[in-house]
């Protein structure tokens, strides 16, 4: 996680009961949920692709990554389009809260929690509960990044 003066910002999203964050600076925006396109030959945890300004972003099944209840999309559901290490992505979030801010202490790394946790960058405390802090960078499997790279490039 980077940190700004001792503090780390996130963008706080929820899915069900659950709220997960993402560090700002992987954030470009948030939007509203539209029609999402099919992507023949996708990895099953890539829903489709969308039009963000006249570019095409695979939007990323979160739901499915991490084995919560799919359920129909609803019109209050919201698109965080951020950026991994490789490309820009958009996941399906039921709501996006606001930021927080996180100072060092309020933070517990993944791998102290549980070894080789997917996924999960770690955990914050708040005094509202906690929030997984997502690690968009291990979202796709090598396999998955492939297979998404090769079905883009058929489009």
């Amino acid at each position: 996680m980077r940190e700004n003066a001792g503090l780390s910002h996130l963008v706080v999203f929820t899915l069900d009961d659950g709220r997960y964050g993402l560090e700002l600076s992987t954030v470009e925006r948030v939007v509203r949920a539209v029609d999402i396109t099919p992507l023949p030959k996708a990895p099953d945890i890539v829903s489709g692709v969308i039009n963000v300004r006249g570019r095409i972003v695979p939007v990323m099944n979160v739901r499915r990554r991490f084995r919560l209840p799919e359920r129909p999309i609803n019109l209050s559901d919201q698109l965080v389009v951020a950026h991994t290490s490789r490309r820009a992505v958009a996941l399906m979030v039921d709501a996006v809260s606001g930021t927080v801010e996180c100072s060092p202490d309020a933070m517990v790394a993944a791998d102290r929690i549980v070894p080789d946790l997917q996924y999960v960058a770690g955990v914050v405390r708040t005094r509202d509960g906690m929030i997984l802090i997502h690690d968009l960078d291990t979202f796709l499997g090598l396999d998955e990044e492939q297979a998404l790279g090769a079905a883009l490039a058929n489009l």
